[in-house]
């Protein structure tokens, strides 16, 4: 008989230790929150920049709605996307305008001689 009681505490012992806490998650200890990011001391400064004045430099692609206004722009455009097959043409002011007609010219080239060609491919 001893060697049952014994043999009932050493496993009552085993499974207590085995437990975890029952009570709220207040008596656990907080989870450390993720420290926010610094900028280091020797970073250069940020600034913020104005789109409206930046510069492009020089070479780089001008789009067609600045180079040769918005109405004709968007006529440009509305001649592109009617020719285009692409899904994804680059029918878009702020693309350059030479692209545009360039996707223009593709398209109304894949028309065989034999098939009738879009008005917009005349303009």
């Amino acid at each position: 008989m001893y060697r049952t009681v014994l043999a009932c505490m050493a496993v009552t012992a085993l499974v207590a230790g085995c437990e975890r806490p029952a009570g709220p998650a207040a008596d656990r200890p907080a989870e450390a929150a993720a420290p926010t990011p610094e900028m280091p001391a020797d970073a250069p400064p940020q600034e913020e920049v104005d789109p409206a004045l930046v510069v492009t430099p020089a070479g780089a692609p001008v789009s067609c709605l600045n180079d040769i206004g918005a109405e004709a722009a968007q006529r440009l455009v509305d001649r592109c996307i009617a020719v285009s097959p692409a899904t994804h043409p680059p029918c878009n002011v702020a693309n350059p305008c030479e692209m545009i007609q360039g996707e223009i010219d593709r398209s109304c080239e894949m028309y065989g001689p034999d098939e009738e060609k879009p008005s917009q491919c005349a303009a």
